[in-house]
């Protein structure tokens, strides 16, 4: 687990692959030894009972396409910055591809069984998940708490918003702490044609945006069966890669000790009026097709802001096996095949001036940065004291309030 973050620019090639695998594997291959660690037994279901559905909100209106007011996080924009990768030279472009991309990697934080979004104000009343970025994060946190305080484990606090997935559990009473967690945006640059005949217009990031993806658990039936938007996979010397619905099934071409990741890809159409919605997701939509061949956004949901994929990844061993998400196994709900419910949660809480850049940058000047490149010759501080070539970590399950 993280402490407080220490910070420089070492680990600067190793995190450039890793923030490069959010596509879906892991960058660079890298043999990983597994831990020793002895066979579990069954898995059993994750401590507590079974949270009921939130209850039923109105949501939270957008103030303006730009989301809500600006909230300083008094912290000095170059006290977090360096030149990129030690040289200040800017990335080369994404062409072929038609968009701009910005990447970036994240150390697990903590776990709890808390949920921002879905159970606000409302300690202990999730399943267990493990959390990314802020290191705050808690079931009391707002836009306005995750901008002011807290450090971050996504580079530096410059990025201060939360990220969120299920535990994953060993199935001997411990939770499996994650590598690494790969975070990819991409979009078309403002100018591009497609931003205003695809839908009404490009646009950054909207303050104080927060939605729920992958599986539905408030809504099971809804989600889809297809794997073009979630989906496991295996990286490493060994691999088989591809697109698998669950976790036994990436194992099949998994040797013990490469990584085993789940990736999830965000909707890019936002409806313009709800930085949140009564479940969470209606105000974000997937596109579809016009007809022609075309993927646009629902009319209902006119604004393309940029797409945001993660890949969560962890180096196997032994017990892989037998190993579930803290939502796959919950009392008094029927068990569910491992990693079958795999979702993420975001928050958003990035400074001002930062995602100014990375968006004018990166996605507008249509670059391929990574590992916090801003595009303009400047970077977020990387991490130290932290690296994704590690063996199985386990953590204690926390005590639930």
């Amino acid at each position: 687990m993280l402490g407080r973050a220490i910070r420089s620019g070492r680990h600067a090639c190793l995190l450039v692959a890793f923030a490069l695998s959010a596509c879906g594997g892991f960058g660079a291959s890298t043999d990983v030894t597994a831990a020793a660690i002895d066979p579990a037994p069954s898995p059993t279901s994750d401590p507590g009972t079974a949270p009921t559905p939130a209850p039923t909100t109105a949501g939270i209106a957008s103030p303006s396409l730009q989301g809500l007011a600006k909230v300083s996080s008094g912290l000095s924009l170059q006290d977090y910055l360096q030149p990129s990768w030690g040289t200040g030279d800017v990335p080369g472009s994404m062409a072929p591809d038609d968009v701009g991309a910005f990447r970036f990697l994240c150390a697990p934080s903590h776990n709890a069984y808390d949920d921002p979004i879905v159970y606000p104000g409302q300690p202990g009343k999730s399943h267990l998940h493990t959390f990314f970025g802020n290191t705050k994060t808690d079931a009391g946190s707002t836009y306005e708490s995750l901008r002011t305080t807290g450090d971050s484990s996504c580079n530096d606090m410059l990025n201060r918003s939360a990220y969120w997935v299920p535990a994953m559990m060993n199935g001997a009473g411990k939770v499996v702490m994650p590598d690494g967690l790969a975070v990819y945006y991409k979009r078309y640059p403002v100018t591009d044609a497609r931003c205003t005949t695809f839908a009404t217009a490009c646009l950054p990031l909207p303050r104080g945006l927060r939605y729920v993806f992958g599986y539905n658990m408030l809504d099971p039936s809804s989600t889809p069966t297809d794997t073009t938007k979630r989906w496991w996979n295996c990286d490493g010397p060994g691999a088989t890669t591809g697109h698998f619905a669950t976790i036994a099934e990436a194992l099949r071409g998994c040797p013990t000790g490469d990584r085993i990741g789940a990736v999830l890809v965000a909707p890019d159409c936002w409806n313009g009026t709800q930085l949140d919605s009564p479940d969470h997701r209606s105000h974000m939509a997937y596109r579809v097709q016009d007809g022609q061949g075309h993927a646009v956004c629902p009319k209902t949901h006119p604004y393309i802001i940029p797409e945001f994929q993660l890949g969560v990844w962890y180096s196997t061993d032994a017990t892989t096996k037998n190993w579930y998400l803290a939502s796959d196994r919950m009392a008094g709900m029927a068990d569910m095949e491992p990693g079958s419910t795999i979702h993420a949660d975001w928050f958003g809480a990035w400074d001002d001036s930062v995602i100014d850049l990375w968006t004018a940058n990166c996605i507008n000047k249509m670059l391929s940065c990574s590992g916090g490149d801003l595009g303009n010759g400047q970077q977020l501080k990387l991490l130290t004291g932290y690296s994704p070539t590690t063996t199985t970590t386990l953590a204690d399950i926390p005590a639930r309030p």
